[in-house]
């Protein structure tokens, strides 16, 4: 048995399922519909894609090289994560909705919920940076690097790809006591709170560097 994949494995489980953005994404487009939640974890997961693959190629020392286009691409993805928070407490500001009242179902609801899963992870430039300080770590010596990453790298989004629509589907299977109006309403004003905290951070972070 491999044992720096195995190790791999369980580092990897870690990073995926740490609270974080993409969960607080996921979850407010699970308490809309279970199509939304998982078409949002989907985009999560090509997210991930995007940045495993930028890792493989190098690309993210290019970011770790250029700190002036790293804070540009940590701007974007702070104020677009502060926008999610906004639209959020908005949300559970406004009056309650009937219980069972499911806005999820308007047609334009799985794209959007994809796109914010996506760009709420690829516009994080701290993923493929640290990708590409953990993927070496993993990689025998001796070994040719090119076809190890890429495994690596695809056993973070089929984790990504098993972890995120279970999320969605856990919380749409709780849906009738989390759609409850006083509930939702909770649910929504907290996913606000974590998201617009986080993308305060992404932009303090920015803007102070």
């Amino acid at each position: 048995m491999d044992a720096q994949l195995v190790a791999f494995t369980g580092v990897a489980a870690g990073m995926v399922a740490m609270p974080g953005a993409d969960f607080a994404v996921v979850v407010r487009n699970a308490l809309t519909s279970r199509r939304a939640g998982v078409t949002c974890a989907i985009g999560v997961a090509g997210g991930l894609l995007i940045h495993t693959a930028l890792a493989v190629a190098g690309v993210a020392a290019v970011l770790a090289a250029v700190p002036t286009l790293f804070r540009a691409l940590q701007l974007m993805g702070g104020a677009y994560v502060l926008y999610l928070g906004y639209r959020a407490l908005r949300s559970a500001a406004r009056a309650p909705r009937r219980a069972g009242a499911r806005d999820g179902q308007e047609p334009a609801a799985s794209g959007g919920s994809l796109r914010q899963g996506f760009l709420t992870n690829a516009l994080n430039p701290k993923a493929p940076i640290t990708f590409l300080s953990v993927l070496p770590q993993f990689v025998p010596a001796g070994s040719p690097a090119m076809p190890r990453t890429l495994l690596l790298a695809s056993i973070i989004v089929a984790m990504a790809l098993a972890w995120f629509p279970a999320v969605a589907l856990l919380v749409d299977r709780l849906g009738r006591w989390l759609r409850e109006p006083r509930t939702a309403r909770a649910v929504e004003g907290c996913t606000g709170a974590a998201l617009s905290v986080l993308g305060l951070v992404l932009v303090t972070e920015a803007l102070v560097a």
